[in-house]
């Protein structure tokens, strides 16, 4: 009977526990109806998160996309070309090495290029922090802002342990951006 009781303690918590991560993945995710802009903004760091980008491209939601980090391994110019954005539509910014940073310097590249609106792209699970920071950063311009999610994490009720991982480092990752740890939580 113990026995019973210690497997019916262990199976309770172990959905608790699963129960407690969809809520949390739930939450990290920020999906805004693609609204159109002057243009699309990439942010570097995760499969899918181009191909969402050319697709609103291609169905006109901006004239321009952005790549921040243009040389990271997911969003190169060259892929961008060969997902069927034309080079002349394209701005590449090269130096972001955070979300922070991605960011900052594509404020810079709006304002050299005097763009008034964007739709920011990253993976599903980054978007809770990438609305926090671009709205910081973006206050009092007078920019529009809007957020769309790159499908990423699966829609599965049971989790692989990667995406139970993932969630719990955004988490983290979230939680140093709201008390002011930059240094810790840009760690990327």
């Amino acid at each position: 009977m113990k026995m019973l009781k210690r497997l019916s303690y262990i199976i309770t918590t172990l959905f608790g526990i699963q129960l407690l991560f969809l809520l949390a993945r739930r939450f990290l995710i920020v999906n805004e109806r693609p609204k159109k802009a002057d243009v699309i903004i990439v942010l570097s760091g995760g499969p899918g998160r181009l191909e969402k980008g050319a697709a609103l491209f291609k169905e006109g939601n901006a004239d321009q996309l952005m790549l921040t980090n243009s040389n990271d391994t997911w969003a190169t110019a060259q892929e961008a070309i060969e997902l069927g954005i034309p080079e002349d539509k394209l701005i590449l910014e090269e130096r972001a090495i955070s979300t922070h940073t991605n960011a900052i310097y594509a404020l810079e590249k709006m304002k050299e290029q005097q763009l008034t609106s964007a739709i920011i792209i990253s993976s599903d699970f980054h978007m809770r922090r990438v609305r926090y920071i671009f709205s910081k950063v973006y206050e009092n311009t007078g920019i529009e802002l809007t957020f769309v999610a790159a499908p990423y994490l699966k829609n599965d009720f049971l989790m692989e342990g990667w995406e139970i991982q993932t969630i719990f480092y955004e988490w983290v990752k979230t939680f140093g951006y709201w008390l002011g740890a930059y240094e810790v939580a840009e760690k990327d």
